[in-house]
C-alpha cells in the first residue's frame, strides 16, 4: 500500500513538474504556452531531450517550399495515377523501400510569432528607420516561409518576415554557421531567387526577408537615365525595405546578398542573379565583391558554366545564380477560373515549358548532383561530412498564382532532385529529410466549387482531379464591382493570379538515414533544427553555442597596428568593438544602435576590422572586440600605433608564453570574459530550472519508493 501511494506521489511529482516548466519530453509542448515561452531558442520544441546517440556523417535537407499534402496528392494523381508513386519522395520514411536503414515519417507544426516586423522590437518606418513596437511576438497560426524557415534553420520561432533573428532582433546562429564551425563542407541549392527566404535562412540574418541587396530589390540597372550605372544610380534606388540601421553603410551587418559572401558556404547555386548587380559603397558590383573575395562566379543563362565546375571548397566557393529572378518552371501555366461544365469536359492537361532550364541540363536535380559531386570531393566534406539544402520553391509560388500545372511541375522536380540523390548517397552514413516550410491553399474537391477558382486536370490514369483555389483575400470575381446580380461574378484569368495565401495546416515529415526516427509523431518545426543538429553533432543549445568562440583572436596584421584579423568568434554573428586611446577616451567604436548593427562574422573564417583611419599616432590603444550573441570578449591593452615599436598587436583569449613573443618583443595579449545574463538564468534558464526540477523528482521519487519497501518489510 506505501508503495503504491509513492509511485503515485512520484507520477504526480513528475508531471507537475512537466507542466509548470513545459519540459517537452514528457508534457510534450504544454498547453497554454505564450509568447514569453515559445519566443526563447527552443522553447516551441515537443520532444526536447529526445535526441538519441545516433549520428550521420551528412544531412541533405529537401524542401518542398507551401508543398502540404494536397500538393503531393495533386502532383502524383496527375503524373503517376491515384495509386502511383513518387520515385523519390514517396520513398523517403517508408519502411519497406528502405530495407536494413532507420527510418520515420511524422507531421509538424508551423506556427509563427507574429504577421510582421510591426508585431516585434524590430518595427521600422517607411523610411527604414527603427521604431520599434510594444509588442514582442504574437502567435499567429499562419506562418510564412522566412519564420518557417527560421525555425528550422535555428531552432527559435519569429515573426513572419524575419530571417533567423528572434521576435526581439537578436540574431540566431543557423546550421550552415554552425556546420561550418564543426568543420564540415556545406551548400545552399534553390530554384528562387538565392535571396528568397528559404535559402536565406541559411546565409543571413535580416530583420525584413525583402532586404535582398543594400538597395533592397534593385535590379542594378540604369536609374536616372545618365546610361552609366554607378552610385548615384544605387542612391536614387533607396534601400527598399531594409532596416536602415542592418545596412554596411550605417554600420550594420549588411543585407542578405551581403551576408551570403560572408557566410561563405561551399557551393550556393539558385537564381536572383540580377540582385547581385547591386553595389557597395565602393561603388563595386556584389558580383565584383564576389570575385574579389575568391567565389567562383556563374551568372544568368550560363547553363555551360555550371556544368563546367569541378571544385568547391573555402579557397574556391560556387556562386552560381543561373537567372536573373526565380527559375522558369518545367510546366506552362495552367489558370483557375470559376465554375464552369466545359473545364469537366475538356480537362487540362499540362505541357513543357520551353525556358525550363531543364531541357538544358539544369534542373534542379541537376543542381542536387552537382552540388553532391563537389561536397563529396571537398575535403572537409570527405574528412567531416557536410550538410546541404536542396529547395524546390515555386510549389509555393505557383499555388499563390492559383497555377495547377506550375506547382506540379515544381514538384516533378523535386521528386527528381531526390532520386538523383539517392543514387550517389549512402544511407548508412547520410539522413535524408524531405519536408515543407508551410501548407498552401489547393484542395482536391469533389467537384467545382462557387465559391472558388478551379482547374480540372486529367491524371494519367485517365481519371480527373478537381482542385480548388479559394484563399484571397481580394475579390477575385467582381474585382471591386458590384457582383450583387452575379454570386459567381466575372471572372477574369489575367486577375486570377498571384492571390492565393497559405494556410496553416501541420505538415508530412519523412527521413531515411541515421536519427531518421525522431521525425516519427508529432514535432514541431523547430524539433528540425534539432534533428539535424544532433545527427550531424552540432552545437545546438545556447550554451554549447556560445563555447564555439572560446578560441577567438584579434591579430594586427603586421605592426603598424591599424588593421586587425579576427577569427574564432564561431559562437557569434555580429561582433562590436571600441577603441580607446590612453586616456580612456573612445576614439572609434562600431554602431550599437540595433541587435544588426556591428560587424558580420565570417564564421570559420577571418573578420577584417580596419581601424587605419583612427590609430593615426604612435600613442597607446586599447581595442575590445565583443561577440554579440557568446558575449565573450578579446582586449589588446596598450598597444602603440603605426609608428610605435611595443608589441605586434597579438592577442589570444588565452595568453601564452607569459606575455612575450618568440623575438623578445612583448605581446599585448587578453582572455575571453564571461558573458552577463540576464538574471540568474539567462534565456535558457526555464529548460534548466525544469530539468533540475524533474531530477529532483525522481530523486525524491526513489527515495520514497524506498523508503515505502523498508516500511512494507518492516
Amino acid at each position: 500500500m506505501n508503495t503504491r501511494k509513492a509511485l503515485k506521489g512520484t507520477v504526480a511529482a513528475l508531471i507537475a513538474s512537466a507542466t509548470l516548466f513545459g519540459f517537452a519530453g514528457l508534457a510534450n509542448a504544454a498547453d497554454g504556452q505564450g509568447v514569453e515561452q515559445l519566443k526563447e531558442h527552443g522553447a516551441a520544441q515537443r520532444i526536447a531531450g529526445v535526441y538519441g546517440n545516433t549520428k550521420a556523417k551528412n544531412v541533405i535537407l529537401f524542401i518542398g517550399d507551401g508543398m502540404g499534402d494536397s500538393e503531393i496528392t495533386v502532383a502524383r494523381n496527375y503524373l503517376h495515377g491515384v495509386n502511383g508513386s513518387f520515385d523519390g519522395l514517396d520513398k523517403i520514411g517508408q519502411p519497406n523501400l528502405n530495407k536494413g536503414v532507420e527510418t520515420g515519417t511524422g507531421q509538424y507544426t508551423t506556427f509563427s510569432l507574429g504577421n510582421n516586423s510591426n508585431d516585434s522590437l524590430m518595427a521600422k518606418d517607411k523610411n527604414g528607420k527603427l521604431t520599434g513596437s510594444k509588442t514582442a511576438g504574437v502567435i499567429t497560426p499562419v506562418t510564412d516561409s522566412s519564420a518557417s524557415g527560421s525555425g528550422w534553420a535555428t531552432g527559435t520561432k519569429t515573426y513572419n518576415n524575419a530571417v533567423d533573428v528572434d521576435v526581439e532582433g537578436n540574431p540566431q546562429l543557423n546550421l550552415i554557421e554552425l556546420a561550418k564551425a564543426a568543420g564540415k563542407a556545406t551548400g545552399n541549392v534553390t530554384t528562387a531567387e538565392i535571396q528568397d527566404a528559404t535559402p536565406a535562412v541559411l546565409e543571413s540574418h535580416s530583420s525584413e526577408r525583402a532586404c535582398y541587396g543594400p538597395q533592397g530589390k534593385w535590379d542594378g540597372t540604369d536609374k536616372n537615365g545618365d546610361g552609366v550605372v554607378d552610385l548615384k544610380d544605387a542612391e536614387a534606388a533607396g534601400i527598399g525595405s531594409c532596416l536602415a540601421n542592418q545596412l554596411k553603410a550605417n554600420g550594420g551587418i549588411g543585407s542578405i546578398s551581403e551576408q551570403l559572401i560572408d557566410t561563405r558556404a561551399d557551393v550556393t547555386i539558385g537564381g536572383g542573379a540580377k540582385y547581385f548587380n547591386q553595389l557597395d559603397q565602393s561603388g563595386k558590383t556584389l558580383w565584383q565583391q564576389a570575385a574579389d573575395e575568391g567565389f567562383q562566379t556563374v551568372k544568368s543563362g550560363d547553363v555551360d558554366g555550371f556544368k563546367n565546375l569541378g571544385e568547391a571548397n573555402q579557397d574556391k566557393p560556387v556562386l552560381a545564380l543561373l537567372g536573373d529572378g526565380n527559375l522558369p518552371t518545367q510546366f506552362n501555366p495552367s489558370v483557375a477560373t470559376k465554375q464552369d461544365p466545359a473545364k469537366d469536359a475538356n480537362p487540362t492537361e499540362c505541357t513543357v515549358n520551353d525556358k525550363w532550364l531543364g531541357n538544358k541540363g539544369a534542373s534542379l536535380a541537376d543542381f542536387t548532383s552537382k552540388a553532391i559531386d563537389l561536397l563529396q570531393n571537398n575535403k572537409n566534406g570527405k574528412d567531416n561530412g557536410y550538410f546541404l539544402q536542396v529547395e524546390g520553391a515555386s510549389i509555393d509560388k505557383q499555388d499563390h498564382n492559383a497555377n495547377a500545372c506550375g506547382q506540379i511541375g515544381e514538384t516533378d522536380d523535386l521528386d527528381k532532385a531526390i532520386s538523383a540523390a539517392l543514387g550517389k548517397i549512402d544511407l548508412s552514413d547520410t539522413l535524408v529529410i524531405v519536408t515543407a516550410d508551410h501548407a498552401h491553399t489547393s484542395q482536391i474537391v469533389e467537384s467545382q466549387p462557387i465559391y472558388a477558382l478551379s482547374t480540372v486536370l486529367k491524371n494519367r490514369d485517365g481519371s480527373k482531379t478537381t482542385i480548388s483555389y479559394g484563399t484571397s483575400e481580394e475579390d477575385l470575381y467582381g474585382n471591386g464591382s458590384d457582383t450583387s446580380n452575379d454570386v459567381e461574378g466575372k471572372a477574369d484569368p489575367s486577375k486570377a493570379q498571384g492571390n492565393m495565401s497559405h494556410t496553416g495546416t501541420q505538415l508530412r515529415i519523412a527521413a531515411s538515414g541515421p536519427g531518421a526516427s525522431r521525425v516519427d509523431g508529432l514535432t514541431d518545426q523547430t524539433d528540425n533544427f534539432y534533428t539535424i543538429g544532433h545527427a550531424l553533432g552540432l552545437a545546438t543549445d545556447k550554451a554549447d553555442q556560445d563555447k564555439l568562440s572560446d578560441g577567438a583572436t584579434v591579430t594586427a596584421k603586421d605592426n603598424k597596428n591599424q588593421v586587425f584579423d579576427i577569427a574564432g568568434f564561431n559562437g557569434d554573428a555580429v561582433l562590436r568593438y571600441e577603441l580607446k586611446d590612453k586616456d580612456g577616451k573612445v576614439v572609434s567604436a562600431s554602431d550599437a544602435s540595433t541587435p544588426l548593427s556591428g560587424l558580420r562574422v565570417k564564421t570559420a573564417g577571418t573578420t577584417t576590422l580596419d581601424l587605419s583611419k583612427a590609430i593615426t599616432s604612435d600613442a597607446k590603444y586599447t581595442l575590445t572586440v565583443t561577440g554579440q550573441q557568446s558575449g565573450k570578449t578579446v582586449e589588446i591593452k596598450d598597444f602603440n600605433g603605426p609608428n610605435g615599436t611595443e608589441g605586434n598587436g597579438a592577442a589570444d583569449v588565452n595568453p601564452g608564453n607569459n606575455g612575450a613573443a618568440d623575438n623578445g618583443k612583448p605581446v599585448a595579449s587578453g582572455k575571453v570574459t564571461a558573458p552577463k545574463q540576464n538574471g540568474v538564468l539567462g534565456k535558457t534558464g526555464a529548460t534548466v530550472l525544469g530539468v533540475a526540477l524533474l531530477a529532483l523528482a525522481l530523486v525524491a521519487g526513489g527515495l520514497a519508493i524506498k523508503f515505502a519497501k523498508s516500511r512494507d518489510n518492516a
